[in-house]
């Protein structure tokens, strides 16, 4: 099977552009998509369970493949990318992109390239961290409070903008985990951003 993936950040976003690139990409290897896998406005930051795209990996066989715009289009993180690069391989199922021009299969760039994502995360993560902890030492030496001010709270919400989309999701019979799982927040902030929603009822 050769599968055409395509995701979107934000519903706006046009998908056609990387339709055709896709299409244009399977033409030149002698290919035929069998089926496109669409993960329209999701953030590449989730897991590819929470997508379209972990069934699709998960039903990988030997000899599939997979061809996407680009390798941001898997995922927003280089150990996710790492990750989902090593399943394929692990499934012998192959990934071309079409902007990059990778081949990422069973072969020594796949592996080198996979080292490379590895290595890159853990030494992104390091920085980060080091960053973080050198900016804190900075404040605590000029006597900066740290962290929010006692009594304050946030004047934004995760799920501000998504009143109707909760309500409907109520009524349809979704429990308030189920609710938390499709806007990737916690139980306790939909109880919470219930609160708030006139004629709601926060109670379970």
């Amino acid at each position: 099977m050769v599968y055409g993936y395509i995701r979107v950040s934000t519903d706006r976003q046009d998908c056609a552009s990387q339709k055709i690139g896709i299409e244009r990409k399977a033409n030149a290897l002698g290919l035929s998509i069998g089926r496109y896998v669409q993960d329209a406005g999701i953030s590449g930051v989730r897991s590819p369970d929470d997508r379209a795209l972990g069934a699709c990996l998960r039903g990988l066989r030997p000899g599939d493949v997979i061809i996407c715009s680009e390798l941001s289009r898997l995922g927003r993180r280089m150990f996710m990318i790492m990750r989902i690069l090593e399943h394929c391989m692990n499934r012998g199922a192959k990934l071309y992109t079409v902007k990059d021009n990778y081949v990422l299969d069973d072969n020594l760039q796949a592996r080198v390239l996979a080292f490379a994502f590895g290595l890159a995360a853990e030494i992104e993560r390091d920085l980060i961290s080091q960053r973080t902890k050198e900016a804190l030492a900075r404040r605590r030496a000029l006597g900066c409070p740290l962290g929010r001010r006692p009594g304050s709270r946030n004047r934004s919400h995760k799920l501000d903008g998504q009143h109707d989309t909760v309500r409907q999701m109520l009524r349809a019979g979704y429990s308030y985990r189920e609710i938390a799982r499709r806007f990737n927040v916690c139980p306790a902030t939909v109880y919470r951003f219930l609160g708030k929603i006139p004629s709601v009822q926060t109670a379970a």
